[in-house]
């Protein structure tokens, strides 16, 4: 190959590259740009202290306040629940099991199945199974469809934390008399910053999705106090202000969609800094 047509080649996929990225941050900034130019004139105090008042989706006083607890309950109680569960599967996956055994990778393909499975599914199935519990529409059971839904992205993670830890940590541990289990906690203490990482990435899914609990968490206006209770979340308050058509209350959706970003940008960046906390603590 001529060195002229290299140069071409090299040219015409880095317009590619440049362009492709353009498009991308256009985006990003035009979606970000959208919500607080349309939400911030919204934005009150009143919008986060307080829960509805009579007639709040028609326009009248109140908040969404009990939608930002909803979520926050939800997220966070679905996070606690996926980390029991996930930490010792991602513990029997590369410390019990031997690495590249087929039932090691058969499940690590299964879990990159259910990763890539829509949350809409996550949520009729949790719905499925609050039928068969006889649990109704309640915080319960949005808890139950998110924690299925962020157990497959907490395995993953981990997973690939874990794989960052040098084989030779592993080893040098069951030389020296150490238990797998034993082991298991030297590595798991190696990888403190990653655990926290995973946690902000399954806990803002977790918050930001309306699928999975659109059936199994129900609507309230009042801050649930109880598991059997029907909570609000901050996604499905936009969805249902954003169906009304009232000037005003369509405002207050883009408001609401500005408090969910900004969480959501807290917690890309906390999830960033303890990322790099990982790389500089790797041994």
């Amino acid at each position: 190959m001529s060195i002229k047509k290299r140069k071409a080649e090299e040219t015409v996929f880095k317009v590619l590259m440049v362009g492709a990225c353009t498009v991308v941050s256009s985006s990003l900034f035009l979606i970000v740009g959208t919500i607080v130019i349309k939400g911030l004139p919204y934005l009150t105090w009143d919008m986060v202290s307080k829960a509805p008042q009579g007639g709040f989706y028609i326009g009248k006083e109140g908040g969404v306040l009990n939608a930002i607890i909803g979520s926050l309950y939800l997220a966070g109680g679905a996070t606690i629940l996926g980390l029991l569960v996930s930490i010792p599967i991602s513990i029997y996956l590369n410390i019990y099991l031997k690495s590249g055994s087929l039932l090691n990778k058969s499940a690590k393909l299964a879990y990159d199945v259910l990763f890539g499975i829509p949350s809409i599914v996550y949520g009729a199935f949790a719905f499925s199974i609050m039928i068969w519990l006889g649990v109704r529409a309640s915080l319960l059971g949005g808890v139950i469809a998110v924690t299925l839904l962020i157990i497959p992205i907490l395995v993953r993670t981990l997973d690939e934390v874990i794989t960052t830890v040098p084989k030779e940590l592993k080893h040098a541990a069951l030389s020296l008399g150490a238990t797998r289990w034993e082991a298991a906690k030297v590595i798991l203490r190696q990888i403190k910053p990653g655990i926290y990482t995973a946690i902000l990435l399954a806990f803002g899914r977790g918050i930001g999705d309306v699928a999975s609990v659109l059936f199994t968490a129900g609507f309230s206006d009042n801050i649930p106090k109880y598991l059997d209770e029907p909570a609000a979340t901050l996604p499905l308050a936009i969805f249902f202000q954003l169906g009304s058509p009232i000037p005003e209350v369509q405002g207050r959706a883009y408001a609401s969609a500005l408090i969910l970003t900004v969480i959501i940008l807290a917690i890309v960046v906390a999830s960033h800094f303890l990322a790099a906390k990982q790389t500089k603590h790797k041994i």
